[in-house]
């Protein structure tokens, strides 16, 4: 499996989203919320996330607290930094699912993932063809294809009749929303690309 730091590079490289610029300080990218309270002396310490690039720039420049590491390479077993690690574990748990599906991060390069496929003016199914690539590396079989087209069907129907369920998603992270694709749609493409992005393939060599 992909190390932590890779499985979050790897998600925003594919959505375009990933910072290339080399060197500089750390940065503070999306964390849960009082964290530094609860390992700070009298919770004088807050986590205060960058904006702009520093919430994109690679793992290899996020700020390690020792005390609290962000959750999301601990839980893709990270370390904490305490001591030398000749061999990280691979653990499989349900944590792991859960940030994928949950974490800002990820959410936010779904969404810029679906953009990119939205601004390709290629038939539909060509579309999932490309995103599937984009990701996994090789098209898709037909079994597939007919898998995603059916997800894609089902998100449709499912945010046109919550559209308030489609402005939530659009609205997680920072990443401006492209405005020139209809709200219900984007997310519906959203949840394909969340979906292609957390496949066993996509983080896992077998």
């Amino acid at each position: 499996r992909l190390s932590a730091e890779m499985i979050r590079d790897q998600a925003l490289a594919v959505s375009g989203l990933l910072r290339s610029r080399l060197g500089g300080p750390s940065v503070k990218p999306y964390q849960p919320p009082g964290l530094w309270e609860e390992v700070s002396y009298n919770a004088d310490e807050s986590y205060v996330a960058d904006t702009g690039d520093g919430l994109w720039r690679r793992s290899l420049y996020t700020y390690i607290k020792r005390q609290a590491p962000p959750p999301s390479f601990l839980a893709f077993d990270g370390t904490t930094r305490e001591t030398c690690t000749i061999r990280r574990a691979r653990t499989n748990t349900p944590l792991q699912s859960l940030i994928l599906l949950n974490d800002p991060t990820f959410v936010e390069a779904s969404r810029a993932l679906a953009a990119r496929t939205l601004e390709t003016e290629a038939e539909e199914t060509d579309r999932l063809r490309q995103l599937f690539r984009r990701v996994v590396s090789r098209p898709p079989e037909d079994e597939e294809l007919e898998i995603l087209n059916e997800l894609l069907r089902r998100q449709r129907e499912r945010f046109a009749a919550k559209p308030h369920a489609a402005e939530a998603l659009l609205a997680v992270g920072e990443a401006a929303v492209d405005g020139r694709f209809d709200r219900n749609e984007f997310a519906a493409w959203t949840m394909v690309a969340q979906t292609v992005l957390t496949l066993d393939e996509a983080l896992n060599l077998r």
